[in-house]
């Protein structure tokens, strides 16, 4: 079992001493983990990838053995970039699909992202090659002045020491749970700058903004990423929300290590996850696990059986209470249930957790049970296995590995109560 003592400082440099002897065991039974260079020109782009472990179950079968990762070439990746210069060497990839990362000489690199955009990372006092392809971006390093619009980006920044970089925000601080970007709201080190969907174009370019991130939520308001073009200020959608696996949201940090010369540190960080991850996996406990939020509507929001979160609770040996539920074919991680129909299939659930992220959550199970009383009647209610998260997991998607032993001590440990990311309601 993982024992770990609640931090109140991030982002988390390294494993605390209490998990030392446990990651051994856990490591010495793991495969092993090879670090891969990735040159580009003279100099070193940094290194790459750990080679991991595929993690995660099928739906409602719990942990999954281990099982190396292949390396498959995603179909948008394209290396042609129309000068007839050919890579020198890639970014190696465990868990993340959605993007990827090449090397050329002099120290350039090309970033492919799922979403069908390239970009072409210009190192400092370098410029673009001539005939390069109409469709590539260039992002000039060093990369700095980013409004960052994508709020499950900032822990990335964070985790990297490299906040500063970030000049202007979409989120307001009063949503940010990040301590950090609430400290450099605070000083007016990074201000905001109007939500992804309506910025405000005249203090970007009052700042020098030099790069938007933006989640894909951008797409529905494709006149703001014509109009940041026009205004000379490139815009990179980030899909870590897309990723199949839990750890390939975590992997982005690698992408985000490329563009700010943190190679190194980013591989660090990673592979300090996948060794939380690996230590916090767990055979099928044969304990079953409701996630869920209770919207305006006073219906219950679940994940879709397959998204990380649900991978992430299979990982640490949990069943998903709603691994049968049908795919609605929409792009989205969530399902609207009615009550009653949440009743049918988490009422016997062995824990109920609630997200509170959403609506800031719940202080107590009574105060759950106020918002529909057909709760009472739950099984974990009854047994005292109601749990609640932290408001910053959907934010900390550097920690995932932390955030998956928390549901494992929590599956685990009768005696658990306050973890990281997950306490107990009473």
């Amino acid at each position: 079992m993982i024992r770990r003592s609640r931090r109140t400082h991030r982002p988390r440099a390294h494993l605390a001493g209490a998990v030392a002897a446990a990651l051994a065991l856990a490591l010495a039974l793991a495969a092993p983990l090879a670090g891969c260079a990735g040159a580009a020109g003279s100099g070193s782009a940094g290194s790459g990838a750990a080679t991991g472990t595929a993690g995660g179950a099928q739906a409602g079968q719990g942990a999954a053995e281990a099982t190396p990762t292949t390396t498959v070439v995603p179909d948008f990746r394209d290396t042609d970039l129309g000068c007839g210069w050919q890579p020198t060497g890639s970014l190696e990839l465990d868990y993340a699909k959605r993007f990827s990362v090449d090397y050329y000489e002099g120290g350039y690199q090309l970033v492919c992202i799922a979403d069908g955009s390239r970009y072409l990372v210009v190192p400092e006092g370098a410029s673009a090659p001539e005939g390069l392809s109409a469709d590539i971006t260039c992002i000039q390093q060093p990369v700095g002045d980013v409004y960052l619009a994508a709020s499950d980006s900032m822990c990335l920044f964070d985790a990297l020491g490299e906040t500063g970089r970030v000049t202007v925000s979409g989120i307001r601080q009063e949503d940010w749970s990040i301590e950090a970007a609430r400290e450099a709201m605070a000083t007016g080190a990074i201000v905001y700058g109007g939500k992804y969907a309506s910025p405000d174009y005249d203090l970007l370019l009052s700042k020098g903004v030099r790069l938007a991130v933006e989640s894909t939520m951008v797409n529905h308001t494709p006149d703001v990423r014509e109009k940041l073009r026009e205004l000379g200020i490139p815009v990179l959608v980030e899909m870590a929300s897309y990723e199949d696996e839990p750890l390939g949201r975590t992997e982005w940090i690698k992408l985000w290590g490329s563009l700010l010369g943190q190679q190194a540190r980013a591989s660090e960080l990673f592979d300090e996850q996948v060794r939380l991850a690996e230590a916090a996996r767990s055979e099928d406990t044969g304990k079953t696990v409701a996630f869920f939020y209770v919207n305006s509507n006073g219906s219950a929001v679940v994940r879709k059986p397959g998204d990380y979160v649900t991978k992430m609770i299979q990982y640490a040996g949990g069943d998903y209470a709603f691994s049968g539920l049908e795919d609605d074919g929409t792009a989205r991680s969530t399902v609207t249930l009615e009550m009653e129909r949440f009743y049918e299939g988490a009422h016997d659930a062995d824990y109920i957790v609630y997200n509170a992220s959403i609506d800031g959550g719940v202080s107590s199970v009574d105060e759950l049970v106020e918002k529909n009383r057909l709760l009472a009647d739950f099984k974990a209610v009854r047994e005292g296995n109601v749990w609640c998260t932290s408001q910053d997991m959907y934010q900390q998607m550097t920690d995932t590995g932390a955030i998956i032993s928390d549901f494992h001590e929590m599956l685990c440990d009768p005696a658990a109560t306050d973890l990281e990311y997950l306490h107990r309601l009473g």
